[in-house]
């Protein structure tokens, strides 16, 4: 799937230098990027959800108590 993204100027040139360091792509670093941030962003909006249920009282709390 095409998919195209703005960078800043600062992140673009930061990308650059990493491609000419390494030899690897640009569409490698940016498909690593994304992986990785990707798994953090579900975690933290998912939990987000949660947490805002709960305090609404929306969410169900179970105790082992």
């Amino acid at each position: 799937m095409a998919t195209s993204i703005q960078l800043t100027s600062d992140t673009e040139q930061q990308l650059d230098f990493l491609v000419a360091q390494t030899g690897r792509s640009k569409a490698f670093y940016l498909g690593e990027i994304i992986e990785c941030g990707l798994e953090d962003l579900e975690d933290y909006y998912l939990a987000a959800d949660v947490l805002e249920r709960l305090r609404k009282g929306t969410e169900k709390v179970y105790s082992n108590q």
